[in-house]
């Protein structure tokens, strides 16, 4: 049981189960991740083992949900303070925070050794700057620190299709480093559009989303800057030969629509359509990437 007091939490006893170490994870967040990275596996040119590929999407999981377990242990105070983050299992006392980390750190070490061992350094190499990065670089030192913490902080979530990509071809490319620009576009809109109607939240945790330091309108504009380039670089794959017609008809269309819910929300007072935005995100990354997959 627990409760939370001034901010802290305060925990009576701890009874852990597989679902709240899987809830430690991010299983939303990392779904979406693993996509990436195996439209990325299935993308790079060369040919790898089933068994190989099936190992270097389970170490990437692995990989990436040891940094969610470390970044929830790190967050545990402004979850706290979040509504929408109070049902995280180190809030609610499900799981003892020494225990999360502890977690976090031999979930992370292990993915990266076996990625080495069993697929090539260097995917391993990726994997452990992603962990790496989102833990120290986004976590630790930029969300609470700078406005430009999604910025800067999301090549982390950008890295998964790279680390797909170098595990069949064992190299980084040009190509691959466009799956990962694709995301790194897509994150500060995406990421902008949650803090925009879940700003009060961001406010009272004292964490410096653009909403909270620079105002409504001026994160709108963000979001329709980062968005344009966001689609014009979902143009890039098939001026490189790697998608058809058939993806650049797509990926025009759900740009489109992606435009579209930016530009509604300027005239938007109460901030209804940045959460339709952020729900047309989430779906428009997964076209994009199924869209490359398949066409």
């Amino acid at each position: 049981m627990s409760k939370v007091v001034a901010g802290r939490i305060h925990i009576d006893s701890y009874d852990p189960s597989v679902k709240d170490y899987l809830a430690l994870m991010k299983p939303r967040v990392m779904s979406l991740v693993v996509f990436t990275a195996f439209c990325g596996l299935s993308l790079a040119p060369g040919n790898i083992h089933p068994l190989i590929a099936i190992s270097a999407i389970l170490f990437i999981t692995i990989g990436a949900g040891s940094a969610a377990a470390i970044n929830m242990w790190y967050d545990r105070d402004i979850d706290a303070i979040m509504k929408r983050t109070q049902k995280r299992p180190i809030i609610t006392g499900a799981i003892n925070p020494d225990e999360a980390l502890s977690f976090g750190i031999v979930t992370g070490v292990l993915s990266v050794i076996l990625m080495a061992l069993c697929v090539n350094i260097t995917s391993a190499i990726l994997l452990s700057i992603t962990i790496l990065y989102y833990v120290f670089i986004y976590t630790i030192w930029l969300k609470r620190s700078s406005i430009q913490n999604v910025v800067i902080g999301g090549a982390a979530g950008a890295l998964p299709p790279m680390i797909g990509w170098a595990a069949v071809s064992g190299e980084v490319s040009w190509q691959s480093f466009t799956l990962f620009a694709i995301i790194f576009m897509w994150t500060p809109p995406h990421s902008w559009a949650l803090a925009l109607f879940r700003v009060q939240d961001y406010r009272d945790c004292g964490v410096p989303m653009m909403p909270v330091i620079k105002g409504d309108q001026y994160t709108k504009k963000q979001i329709f800057l980062y968005s344009v380039l966001m689609v014009i670089t979902t143009l890039v794959p098939y001026l490189l030969g790697m998608s058809s017609q058939i993806y650049l008809a797509l990926a025009l269309i759900l740009g489109a629509g992606f435009i579209y819910y930016t530009i509604k929300l300027f005239v938007d007072a109460n901030n209804k359509y940045a959460k339709k935005l952020f729900w047309y995100s989430i779906f428009y990354l997964f076209a994009i990437f199924l869209s490359l997959l398949v066409f």
